[in-house]
């Protein structure tokens, strides 16, 4: 767990940064996107929702929102998820072209509790875009390691039930799989949608 914490700070610096030029983009649209260089991102072999083997390359091509959480979390990622898929149906209504060059992606860290099924429930639930990915714990805690997540599983109450201490960051990566900008989740679907529109390739 200690090798995992400094990744908090360095997102919360990112997200900053990324915040900053998001809100700067309508006037420096030639400005380079604000995670340009970072070393985060990169390969992972995970299962969809129909339980099939998927890879980061079978996104190439499309800009994709990469998001690590949990289906069953209380509050965050339901309420983040939520406000992702109105995002995508904002963009959808100002530019539905570039709208579909977007793919949401929702990494489970939770493989016990997240099967397919609840994957495809959970996503469907928000955009029909969305994609909804797991695996073994191996194959997660490798995407995690690539993609600078923090995540830490609670303790058994004794009846299956626990909660997940992770991080909440939803990130725009390019066709190339490139990071670009941590979208801004907290705030309104239409300022997520403009972040989309400002940095999606």
């Amino acid at each position: 767990m200690n090798d995992r914490k400094p990744v908090k700070t360095v997102f919360s610096t990112l997200l900053l940064t990324g915040l900053l030029a998001a809100c700067a983009a309508g006037s420096e649209g030639s400005a380079p996107p604000p995670l340009e260089g970072a070393a985060i991102g990169g390969a992972f072999e995970l299962v969809d929702e129909n339980g099939e083997t998927v890879r980061d390359t079978d996104f190439a091509g499309q800009n994709r929102v990469i998001y690590f959480g949990y289906a069953f979390c209380p509050d965050v990622c339901p309420v983040d998820m939520q406000k992702l898929g109105q995002a995508m149906r904002v963009l959808e209504e100002r530019d539905a072209e570039l709208a579909e060059t977007i793919t949401p992606i929702f990494i489970s860290v939770d493989p016990a509790r997240d099967t397919p099924e609840v994957l495809e429930e959970f996503t469907n639930s928000f955009h029909p875009r969305m994609v909804g990915l797991s695996g073994s714990r191996e194959a997660i805690d490798s995407a995690v390691e690539r993609y600078g997540v923090y995540y830490q599983l609670g303790e058994d109450d004794g009846s299956g039930n626990y909660l997940v201490d992770h991080s909440n960051n939803a990130i725009l990566f390019g066709p190339e799989g490139e990071p670009l900008v941590i979208l801004p989740i907290q705030d309104s679907p239409e300022a997520i949608a403009d972040s989309l529109a400002a940095w999606a390739r």
